[in-house]
């Protein structure tokens, strides 16, 4: 008998995005019925940012500026004339002291903050908001991590977490050994800041994941965390890049998917130096579906201007950001959540030939002409042992754009096989620029393409979606094997 309501439910990290003020102008527009609940931790990820967030934080005036607002409503109410003028005074002193403002100008009834670890205050608060008619929101403050005494005092650490015993108050300590790409692209940054006084570094509100803590401390007037907001990112990013500065948005690839429009139209169309460090490129493992970065390599090699670089190993990652930051046009570097591989990385900085691969391993044998087995990033760590096994040449082309296509016409002419390697969609990926190549050049031949499958990707360890989806060393091999006696 009560009807249905509609309530939507918001964080504070995602209502400082664009889209939920297009919805929240819409919602304020149609003026049905509906509740907004805003819980507010102050926290998304890294601290919040931004003027509106600071809006939000104005509230232990709240308080008095209801009992001002009552108050003076008593005092005027028999005057007339002073009607109009005590409202005018009223939204003044909202503006000064309420986040409330902000909401109402939209259309929406604005209540709160209320705590919202008090569960019976605030299911009488939300009871009594089913009756109110058109847009209603309830802001609600809360506290990350409450009931968990380590995660309230570092809600960063426990933002995502491992496998951990609640009861030893502590993360495990990860196995230290091999630095992440992360941390590689972290120290770079800050060696090439050194160099550099035009260097800029643009995060949207993810510092920890990127790796920025230690370049946000040591240039703090160069860094600058938007918020959870990356499509401004990347036309901020522009803008710098017009007056002069060298823009570095660290951002993961799933993230610069919001941003695709402002990387084509504000970016790659003016051919901006803006250099994209894109993090968690293929499978992020425990961040599951949402999180996989499935589709970067696909949607940035159809964008005119852009160079698109895969290192295959933290080295190659820190090589590749010099050569994009120094290429004076759009670039990306993707790289994958985790560690590397331990290899010695060079501190000494040099910029790589644009558009050009390397082979690693040459074919010994003389019969026929083989395989070649092309990689794009960090695969090809896992395609060293087929390649032993099969006896087949190997090859990092670290450039999806430009394309080594010399190289690849040159294997074409001395062998009769190809295979493709990347963890990012196969359709429309690497291995299909190589398709397009052969195609193009009249050298049809077999081509086998490994990537991801058509599908999106569940969650589980990386190990475990990487032997799932046959991207292994052994399931490479195996691949490989039932391809060439299909």
């Amino acid at each position: 008998g009560l009807g249905r309501k509609v309530v939507a439910v918001i964080g504070d990290g995602a209502i400082t995005a664009g889209m939920a003020f297009e919805a929240l102008n819409h919602a304020g527009d149609v003026h049905k019925d509906m509740l907004v609940v805003l819980n507010d931790n102050e926290m998304s990820i890294s601290e919040n940012v931004g003027a509106l967030n600071n809006h939000l934080a104005r509230l232990m005036s709240g308080k008095l500026y209801t009992t001002i607002r009552e108050g003076g409503k008593k005092v005027l109410a028999g005057l007339p004339p002073v009607k109009e003028l005590a409202k005018r005074a009223e939204e003044h002193l909202k503006g000064m002291v309420v986040p409330g403002t902000l909401f109402e100008e939209f259309g929406f009834n604005y209540i709160g903050p209320i705590d919202g670890h008090d569960i019976e205050a605030l299911v009488e608060t939300l009871r009594n908001m089913r009756n109110l008619k058109g847009p209603q929101l309830l802001h609600v403050k809360t506290k990350k991590g409450k009931g968990y005494e380590p995660a309230e005092k570092d809600p960063i650490g426990y933002h995502g977490v491992p496998k951990f015993n609640p009861d030893d108050c502590a993360l495990p300590k990860s196995a230290g050994g091999k630095p992440t790409f992360s941390a590689i692209f972290g120290q770079w940054l800050c060696d090439m800041a050194a160099r550099d006084e035009k260097l800029v570094g643009i995060t949207p509100a993810m510092r920890e994941g990127s790796g920025l803590v230690k370049f946000s401390q040591q240039y703090p007037d160069r860094y600058f965390d938007v918020a959870i907001a990356e499509q401004h990112a990347v036309t901020f990013a522009a803008g710098l890049a017009i007056s002069g500065q060298k823009p570095v948005v660290a951002i993961y690839s799933s993230f610069l998917q919001r941003a695709y429009d402002q990387l084509i139209h504000d970016v790659a169309l003016q051919e901006l130096p803006v250099l994209f460090a894109i993090d968690r490129a293929g499978l992020v493992g425990a961040d599951g579906p949402t999180h996989q970065g499935a589709f970067d390599i696909s949607f940035l090699r159809t964008v005119p201007n852009m160079v698109v670089m895969t290192p295959s190993d933290e080295n190659e990652c820190r090589q590749m950001l010099y050569t994009g930051y120094l290429c004076d046009r759009p670039a990306a570097v993707r790289y994958p959540r985790g560690s590397g591989t331990g290899i010695q990385v060079e501190s000494e900085m040099q910029a790589l030939a644009l558009g050009k691969g390397r082979i690693i391993r040459e074919r010994e044998g003389r019969e026929g002409k083989g395989i070649a087995i092309l990689t794009f990033g960090t695969l090809l760590q896992q395609a060293k042992a087929a390649a032993e096994a099969l006896d087949a040449t190997l090859v990092d082309m670290r450039f999806v754009k430009p394309m080594d296509e010399a190289l690849v016409l040159a294997l074409a002419a001395s062998h009769d096989q190809f295979v493709t390697l990347e963890d990012n969609a196969i359709m429309g990926g690497a291995g299909s620029a190589v398709n397009e190549l052969l195609m193009r050049a009249r050298q049809c031949r077999p081509v086998l393409n490994l990537g991801l499958p058509d599908r999106f990707i569940e969650q589980g360890t990386q190990e475990e979606i990487y032997a799932l989806l046959g991207l292994d060393a052994a399931g490479i091999q195996a691949s490989i094997e039932a391809w060439l006696t299909a």
